[in-house]
């Protein structure tokens, strides 16, 4: 007998159709299987899609959601985080919660609320982590897959992975002309990778504190099946945290901007990064934004 999936397809980190990162949300989705899951998401054909489902231990989580991308299971997805529970509160009525959500990136709290006429998602991102950064060698792997030069890198910030749960090489370049035009080989960005165990790259603009973004970016992807991702939550969360290390972003507590991504590809949209310090070390990132219900498509299994 066949069964029919409704995908609801969102736009997060706007309130514009058609703009910000959409992603696929699919409700009680206890029992579909992985198999199936990615089947979903293939058909979806959207970044990722996060599939809902119920709490295994009420008394460590309120509920649970698995992320795939057209490819692969993700642990973890910042856009495809705020989709979901946007869409699951303007469902159900729920205008101020705060939820415990399991992921494949731990447990991880949600605070949803109510913005005026909106409805407003803070994530709270997993355990912040400055990586590797990347050798001589590799450095000169992605500037050629990425036809970029030394001088089109910030002098004095270095090529490094950064992680809160779902890591991304943060690559800080001097203007937003060197951003937009910047056309991938992403054939060799999946090859180096695989090598340096990093499957995004997010490629950025620091502005200074009085602009109204203090970042523009761009975030390529394409070993999990993501040649370009409009807007990402965790790359901006990840970049946060790399610019505050690195003495960028001066605070002593906490420190909130706003962020934007997909200019270059006419899908711009805001997230707002918000860090906490502890010790003088960050210890917590939060991303937050609203989003728009675009349509809703279906898929029989």
């Amino acid at each position: 007998m066949s069964k029919t999936i409704d995908i609801h397809l969102v736009d997060a980190f706007t309130k514009t159709i058609n703009a910000g990162n959409r992603a696929g949300v699919v409700f009680n989705a206890d029992n579909l299987t992985t198999d199936q899951m990615q089947e979903i998401a293939a058909y979806a054909n959207v970044s990722e899609t996060a599939f809902i489902m119920g709490s295994s231990d009420p008394s460590t989580h309120d509920m649970q959601i698995r992320y795939f991308t057209p490819t692969v299971e993700v642990p973890i997805c910042g856009h495809a985080t705020i989709a979901a529970h946007y869409l699951r509160a303007t469902k159900n009525g729920i205008e101020n919660a705060y939820i415990m959500s399991k992921t494949g990136a731990g447990i991880l709290p949600v605070d949803i609320k109510k913005d005026g006429e909106d409805i407003k998602v803070t994530m709270t991102q997993g355990t912040p982590e400055l990586e590797n950064i990347l050798t001589q060698k590799q450095q000169g792997h992605l500037k050629k897959a990425l036809n970029i030069t030394d001088e089109n890198l910030v002098e004095d910030l270095p090529i490094q992975i950064s992680s809160t749960g779902h890591s991304k090489v943060m690559i800080p370049v001097t203007n937003q002309n060197v951003l937009n035009n910047i056309s991938p080989d992403l054939d060799e960005l999946e090859k180096l990778s695989h090598e340096v165990n990093s499957y995004g790259f997010y490629v950025f603009t620091i502005e200074d504190e009085q602009h109204p973004y203090r970042t523009h970016g761009r975030m390529f992807a394409p070993a999990i099946g993501i040649a370009e991702d409009p807007v990402t939550g965790n790359a901006n969360g990840p970049a946060g945290l790399y610019l505050a290390s690195h003495g960028v972003l001066e605070f002593d507590k906490n420190h909130t901007y706003n962020a934007i991504q997909g200019e270059a590809i006419g899908k711009a949209g805001v997230v707002e990064v918000s860090l906490e310090k502890e010790n003088n070390e960050v210890s917590k990132v939060m991303v937050s934004g609203s989003a728009i219900e675009a349509e809703t498509i279906t898929y029989t299994m």
